[in-house]
């Protein structure tokens, strides 16, 4: 069985890492915004860097700790992410993400309520490597990548609305540029259309829930990540949800 949740510190980089689950062959933590998952041109610390600090020393393994980088989220988004502590499994998991066999669940937080509560969305997506910045389009163009997930609405306040997003396909920025194209940015994401930024630079998207075969044991294994514990506007919604 996989551990309870809970708040483990990696003494070595000074910083907490929350566990969401951990045996023996993976690992699932819940990534605060602004934290890159795996090392970038900025040369800045990862959640991969953390991780490894954390096994290193809570299981007493010399050198080099073994992590396989199972799948990514934007550096200004939360929630969950899953780690491999094995090859093994990780070509199993890379298996099961390459082919659509997980569920992947997300939360957003919206400036503007779509017209409908539960839809679908279909674009074709380009990437600008320049810009890092996805465009949706409503038909194929050239360059483009099929997109698809669906929405539902769970609540909704003055000024914002709560989705939860379940994306069907696993694009560059997929849901923040789906979201954006029917007028519905994300709060927070200047990229794609929000009226003013978070102050802490995150925005409000976050991965929610994360569902699975275990890569090992063949067990369903669903990892459920807390909002953000210090953001009022997550914690409200939140709190609506209860």
């Amino acid at each position: 069985m996989g551990l309870p949740r809970q708040i483990l510190t990696s003494m070595a980089k000074e910083k907490s890492i929350d566990i969401l689950f951990e045996d023996n062959h993976i690992i699932a933590v819940n990534k605060p915004s602004g934290l890159l998952v795996q090392g970038d041109k900025t040369g800045d610390e990862t959640l991969a860097d953390l991780v490894k600090a954390y096994i290193k020393k809570t299981k007493d393994k010399p050198g080099d700790v073994y992590l396989g980088i199972v799948h990514r989220l934007d550096r200004p988004v939360s929630g969950v992410v899953l780690f491999a502590k094995t090859s093994k499994a990780l070509v199993r998991l890379n298996k099961m993400f390459a082919e659509r066999e997980t569920k992947k669940i997300y939360w957003a937080v919206v400036t503007k309520r779509p017209q409908e509560e539960t839809g679908k969305l279909v674009h074709w997506l380009r990437k600008d490597e320049e810009k890092n910045r996805s465009k949706a389009f409503n038909n194929e163009m050239k360059h483009t990548k099929f997109a698809e997930l669906d929405y539902k609405m769970l609540r909704g306040s003055d000024r914002y609305t709560l989705l939860e997003v379940y994306p069907k396909t696993g694009r560059h920025h997929q849901i923040r540029v789906q979201l954006s194209k029917i007028g519905c940015s994300i709060k927070g994401d200047l990229k794609y259309g929000a009226p003013r930024n978070n102050e802490d630079a995150s925005i409000h998207l976050h991965a929610r829930r994360l569902e699975f075969e275990h890569p090992v044991k063949k067990e369903p294994v669903v990892i459920t990540a807390s909002v953000p514990a210090l953001d009022n506007l997550w914690q409200e919604f939140y709190k609506m949800m209860k």
